[in-house]
């Protein structure tokens, strides 16, 4: 077996390589700003210097590495260690063949709603998983076409659209089966049922079951002129069927599963979101009542 350990490069790994004299005169004083940086970092090195001992133990053929883009071809199954921002960058270079397996490294500053163990269990995880032990749970992914262009087929938790610029208006025309509106708003969510608990719940959207083939959308802060009736202001896509969303507005941004991956888009863009052909095999996934 040939093993992929994908992990996380913590805020104060990242802060301190900057050698920023303002991050070190508050990490020195112990501002309550950066006062929990240095205590996740250290809690994340222990998981990670747990992993690497135990995969050594097993004798497990085992890569670890930082980079998470690299496709994660080759390998017979993919761990993380970082929390679930680290599972959804890792996810958009495994296939639907290849399972994930998600270790969150610091449970007390990092949310950890995909991962199977955390630093306090980190080589029983290892055993389970390897043991097949775990109980595989097959996620929804989203396709996402600009202008009849595949952009990404691995999209796990949601995209956002929006304009580069927060405060700005952001337009579109919005068509799902025979109904179609203009819609001024702050942006809009979509994205299937591994994403609804996190931006499209707290913008309004539903939590749906955790193995549902549908995906929803969700506008955010929708302008509702008077008497005007709005139909499409938040939504299910049932699997087969598609959301359109052709953009108004020139500085069109596109999110991918968090800000580290981003398109941009242009006035008259067509934006098509789907079910994607490849769903993502996670172990240990608690259903939470799901």
């Amino acid at each position: 077996m040939k093993v992929l350990v994908v992990y996380k490069k913590t805020a104060y790994e990242r802060w301190h390589a900057e050698d920023d004299p303002r991050i070190r005169a508050l990490i020195a004083a112990g501002d309550r700003a950066v006062a929990s940086l240095e205590r996740a970092h250290a809690n994340h090195h222990r998981a990670l210097e747990e992993a690497e001992a135990a995969f050594a133990e097993r004798g497990v053929e085992t890569v670890f590495r930082h980079e998470h883009h690299e496709p994660a071809d080759g390998f017979d199954m993919v761990f993380t260690l970082g929390g679930d921002g680290t599972l959804l960058w890792a996810s958009h270079t495994v296939g639907k063949g290849t399972p994930m397996v998600a270790i969150n490294s610091d449970p007390e500053h990092s949310v950890g709603y995909f991962c199977a163990g955390d630093r306090h269990n980190v080589g029983e995880t290892i055993d389970a998983a390897l043991e097949e032990r775990l109980r595989p749970t097959k996620l929804t992914r989203m396709e996402v076409r600009i202008d009849e262009r595949v952009a990404h087929t691995r999209v796990l938790n949601d995209v956002l659209f929006c304009h580069d610029c927060p405060a700005a208006t952001t337009r579109f025309l919005i068509r799902f089966g025979e109904v179609e509106e203009s819609h001024a708003c702050s942006g809009i969510w979509v994205g299937p049922a591994a994403g609804s608990t996190a931006a499209q719940r707290s913008a309004g959207g539903k939590v749906l079951p955790i193995g549902s083939k549908k995906l929803q959308w969700v506008v955010r802060e929708l302008y509702r002129p008077r008497g005007a009736s709005m139909e499409l202001a938040k939504g299910l896509i049932p699997d087969g069927e598609e959301l359109l969303v052709k953009t108004q507005i020139r500085e069109g941004r596109i999110y991918f599963d968090g800000a580290q991956k981003v398109a941009e888009v242009d006035v008259g863009s067509e934006i098509v979101l789907r079910r994607s052909a490849e769903p993502l095999p996670l172990l240990g996934l608690r259903s939470r009542g799901r």
